[in-house]
């Protein structure tokens, strides 16, 4: 699988988990439909929500006039993804892929301002980290 296709299918997963309260094993065999499982997706859901608490807490050191739980199902959940990335996989993925896969992926499946507004977000994390 394609890291861009595990991507997506990691935050079709922490969607079911946000709003369902889905188990995250169970997020993911749901949005894998029968497909063979791939490492990359199961790490990077599994990785968000061991360490959901931090990631949360560093979303929302970096929103302005926003709550992390007001932000849109779709933006909210592709944050936690790319800044799990950010924050633990710095040697595998450079910083400047996550936030272009994060944009791209914020524009087929968010509104028309999820594109800027993730970028925003994530340009403040990433800096921070530097």
């Amino acid at each position: 699988m394609k890291r861009r296709t595990a991507r997506e299918k990691a935050l079709q997963a922490l969607f079911q988990i946000d709003v369902s309260k889905a188990e995250p094993r169970d997020a993911i065999e749901h949005v894998l439909e029968e497909e063979a499982g791939d490492a990359f997706l199961t790490k990077l859901v599994e990785g968000v929500a061991a360490n959901q608490e931090d990631i949360d807490t560093m979303i929302e050191g970096h929103l302005e006039k926003w709550k992390l739980d007001r932000l849109a199902t779709v933006d909210r959940n592709l944050l936690r993804l790319a800044v799990y990335e950010l924050m633990f996989s710095r040697e595998e993925v450079p910083a400047n892929v996550v936030l272009d896969e994060a944009i791209e992926i914020a524009k087929i499946y968010g509104d028309d301002q999820s594109g800027r507004f993730i970028n925003g977000v994530l340009s403040k994390v990433k800096q921070h980290l530097s």
